[in-house]
């Protein structure tokens, strides 16, 4: 991923009510009707993984559904798709959240993406495993830093033997 990459989105209240409702996060402060409007997609705080929500402001995230293409789907059932999608063989094994202060509802971030490290070690199973670290970095309007997300893919040489 090119350290080009930015996505700026809105912190909103609703956003965050959906998201936690997503996660089954039924916490107060996620959805708070206690706003003195009795509002209920009011929001004090957001949940720890809210910044991964930044995938539904990005055009090129790769797992949403595409107006007019074949999703290759959760892998559950039928996807549509013939051949084997070229994003298969990978495996989301690690997510972090560094948080330099809160996020708060009501603020616009800007995520830079960049591309960290990359590991090998051999496997016994599957061959070599290719780590690869991706870092999101958040910024507040001001260009403060806010948070840090980082996750680690991995990819095997080969399928693991079954035996």
């Amino acid at each position: 991923m090119s350290n080009e990459k930015t996505v700026t989105f809105p912190v909103e209240g609703a956003h965050v009510m959906l998201f936690a409702r997503s996660i089954g996060d039924y916490n107060p402060a996620y959805h708070d009707p206690g706003d003195g409007e009795g509002n209920p997609m009011s929001a004090r705080a957001v949940p720890p993984t809210f910044p991964q929500a930044v995938a539904q402001f990005d055009p090129d995230y790769p797992l949403r559904i595409k107006d007019g293409e074949a999703w290759f789907g959760s892998g559950a059932g039928p996807s549509g798709i013939k051949d084997k999608p070229a994003t298969s063989g990978g495996l989301h094994a690690e997510q972090h959240f560094e948080y330099i202060r809160p996020i708060r509802p009501g603020e616009v971030l800007t995520a830079r993406y960049s591309q960290g490290d990359t590991w090998e070690k051999e496997s016994r199973r599957a061959g070599k495993l290719t780590f690869t670290e991706r870092l999101v970095d958040y910024y507040d309007r001001d260009g403060n830093h806010v948070c840090r997300a980082r996750g680690i893919g991995v990819r095997t040489e080969r399928p693991v033997d079954q035996g």
